[in-house]
């Protein structure tokens, strides 16, 4: 009985590195990196630890107003992003979109207190200074009060606004 014996030689494995789709994912996805500098604000932009010749890409894609041009910088911006360590700037992105959905998440909490405290003051009001001791309630019963006379009369909401900012203090302070 003979057996067959495979052609392939464990010696003659050479690692050709990442795949060919691996590359181009993570090409894409260091381009995508790029064009969010693009948008950043100057403030955070100047931040960043960049190369000068990136910096200069950026800021040129920044001025052109042709889609055709600025596709073809936005790939320059991905090639010179190949060259680099985007960690940092992954990071500091990162840190920006999670402060902004911060931001949003407090803004959500604050509108929600007011809307509560407007809608249901009695109930809402012991609530919100039994979680916010330093609230001044006085003052919050009074600009509900007068919210909501405003309301059925049909003015502007100006002491809802003013729950708003009272709100906004306490909440802010406190997180």
């Amino acid at each position: 009985m003979t057996t067959q014996q495979d052609d392939t030689n464990d010696d003659d494995y050479v690692d050709e590195g990442p795949s060919k789709s691996l590359r181009k994912r993570q090409s894409h996805e260091l381009q995508e990196l790029g064009e969010a500098l693009i948008e950043l604000p100057q403030e955070e932009l100047d931040a960043l630890p960049l190369p000068e010749i990136l910096r200069d890409a950026v800021m040129l894609a920044r001025r052109i107003t042709a889609h055709g041009g600025l596709s073809r910088q936005k790939q320059l911006i991905g090639k010179l992003m190949r060259k680099i360590d985007a960690e940092p700037i992954r990071l500091a992105l990162e840190a920006r979109r999670e402060r902004d959905r911060t931001s949003v998440r407090v803004f959500q909490l604050i509108e929600r207190w007011r809307t509560r405290l407007l809608n249901e003051p009695d109930a809402v009001l012991d609530e919100f200074t039994n979680n916010y001791p330093d609230a001044d309630r006085a003052l919050l019963a009074r600009l509900i009060a007068q919210a909501r006379h405003e309301r059925a009369n049909e003015r502007p909401p100006k002491a809802a606004r003013e729950i708003f900012s009272a709100v906004e203090k306490v909440v802010k302070r406190e997180g």
